[in-house]
């Protein structure tokens, strides 16, 4: 049977990418790309807009786990990452799966699978930094701290820092994807943010900031100083949102309230759903 060519627009959840591949099976179609949101200007492609439907998202779920655990494990964890045509590479991957078996996922050099191991490796990487890099400040009772990461990489800190601030209520702000873990009394939610910034500290928390800046510069042994090699520990991309690398304006407080979590009047701070 031949497949026509197409491309897929979806909601860009992970559900909806799975949804992609059930329209592709039903409807006997092969994306050649799968967008969500921004659609190519000019194509000649015919566009389907897939719904995401949970009961077909849990379809293709089963039968990922039930052909192999790993290969679910795989698309989930690509699925985070910033490949460039992700959804592609992701669809290719569970295609051959079903057409040829799990065989191939044994040989990390395979077509089908080297982009994303490539992929989900760099999405580690950023992972292990971000749990040392990420700074925290206090307002009004609440933990927050901002990143700008390359992947989409809340889902997956999740945990760790669930468990480590396991009695605090705490945000962290993502700027790339604009979305924001919440997390407070055993309950967490990753919602989106389209306007977030950041209050002005109060007091107290501008002295611990300024604090925690002077014990960095300190510490630091100018004889000893080797750009090259802290630039490999700490690269320039994460300085942008650490506190000891702000200018002078990061450490003045608010001079009429304490500090607020945001300055945005409807964003929320306590999650009602979700478990740790």
């Amino acid at each position: 049977m031949i497949w026509s060519d197409c491309i897929y627009e979806y909601d860009g959840s992970y559900y909806g990418l799975l949804c992609c591949v059930f329209d592709s099976y039903t409807r006997k179609e092969t994306p050649v790309s799968i967008v969500a949101g921004e659609l190519p200007q000019t194509t000649l492609y015919p566009l389907h807009t897939v719904e995401t439907e949970a009961a077909h998202a849990r379809r293709i779920l089963k039968s990922l786990n039930e052909r192999s655990k790993l290969a679910a494990e795989l698309a989930r964890r690509a699925y985070l990452t910033c490949l460039a045509d992700r959804e592609v590479s992701i669809y290719r991957m569970i295609r051959k799966l079903y057409e040829e078996g799990p065989a191939f996922l044994k040989n990390p050099a395979d077509p089908a699978v080297y982009p994303l191991h490539v992929a989900i490796r760099q999405l580690f990487g950023e992972l292990e930094k971000l749990r040392g890099f990420i700074r925290f400040s206090l307002f009004d009772g609440v933990y927050a701290a901002e990143i700008e990461p390359k992947n989409r990489v809340l889902p997956a800190l999740r945990g760790h820092f669930c468990n480590r601030f396991a009695d605090q209520a705490f945000l962290i702000y993502d700027r790339t994807h604009k979305e924001g873990l919440f997390y407070a009394h055993g309950n967490w939610r990753i919602i989106p943010l389209d306007s977030f910034e950041m209050a002005r500290p109060d007091q107290a928390e501008a002295a611990y900031r300024r604090l925690w800046k002077t014990f960095y510069d300190t510490i630091s042994i100018k004889e000893r100083e080797n750009p090259r090699c802290q630039r490999t520990h700490m690269p320039l991309r994460y300085r942008t949102v650490m506190t000891e690398f702000q200018d002078e304006g990061y450490f003045l407080p608010r001079e009429d309230a304490p500090g607020t979590l945001c300055s945005v009047p409807s964003c929320p701070v306590l999650p009602e759903n979700g478990r740790k």
